[in-house]
């Protein structure tokens, strides 16, 4: 199931749908993604419609350091627990958009991720609940990062949450397994990184728990899992592609 999210000349309302082939399959009006059912008695072909982010997160929770290659090339030790920060639901772009390249740093970077968008509220999570029942499904996710920024002001906000520094899509794929898949990432066609998430840290499901236990995950909140080793700067004219297994190949130009 490929969930996705979209306007059309007619609706300019964005609507989830469910994308199938060359078609896409809309919830009826007024639902949300929280109880999503997708009707499949109208039927809109892909080329009438706009293609939007897939999700509208409350909040955008990311990993540090869940891969150790990663950690090392950085520099970094790995933490004992997970390293977790906030990036700002405003840098959310969708697939096919501009990267945009801001002028108070020089060294903007890559992070290719595996993305996980949870279905429903999610808190204080014990031993006995199963996270992966609270997820809705996965994406492809660019953690894009302006690294001498994130040095300098030693936490993260301001280098992770420029406008455009959060590429999501192109859909989100509900039923696969977290924790077998490939997550490469090309710039103009060179993989510059390749890793795949059974070499996590912490896996998906300890993830969700952890999480939970700090702050409550509502419906479409977003966790960006973590990079593997690779990253390195983009400079204005290339293009960027996150591709993971069964999800597909999210694909975004920079320019400065």
């Amino acid at each position: 199931m490929r969930i996705c999210r979209f306007t059309t000349a007619d609706t300019p309302t964005p609507r989830f749908g469910l994308l199938e082939a060359d078609v896409v399959l809309p919830l009826a009006e007024g639902e949300t993604i929280e109880a999503f059912d997708p009707r499949t008695d109208k039927a809109i072909s892909i080329d009438e419609v706009n293609l939007l982010v897939p999700l509208v997160p409350s909040k955008i929770v990311c990993v540090g350091r869940n891969y150790r290659e990663h950690a090392a090339e950085l520099g970094n030790k790995m933490p004992d627990e997970p390293l977790l920060f906030l990036k700002a639901p405003s840098a959310l772009i969708s697939n096919g958009e501009s990267i945009e390249l801001p002028p108070q740093s020089n060294q903007v970077e890559h992070e290719g991720e595996l993305g996980v968008v949870i279905s429903r509220r999610a808190r204080t999570l014990g031993n006995d609940d199963d996270p992966l029942s609270y997820v809705l499904g996965y994406t492809c996710v660019n953690d894009v990062t302006a690294r001498d920024l994130q040095r300098k002001d030693v936490q993260f906000t301001r280098g992770k949450s420029f406008d455009t520094f959060c590429p999501v899509g192109p859909s989100i794929v509900a039923g696969l397994d977290p924790l077998n898949l490939v997550v490469t990432t090309r710039v103009n066609g060179v993989v510059k990184q390749k890793g795949q998430t059974s070499d996590m840290a912490f896996s998906v499901p300890f993830l969700i728990r952890y999480i939970s236990n700090i702050m409550t995950l509502l419906p479409g909140d977003l966790i960006a899992t973590g990079t593997p080793a690779g990253v390195s700067a983009m400079k204005d004219g290339d293009v960027v592609e996150v591709e993971i297994d069964e999800i597909g190949i999210l694909r975004n130009p920079v320019k400065a």
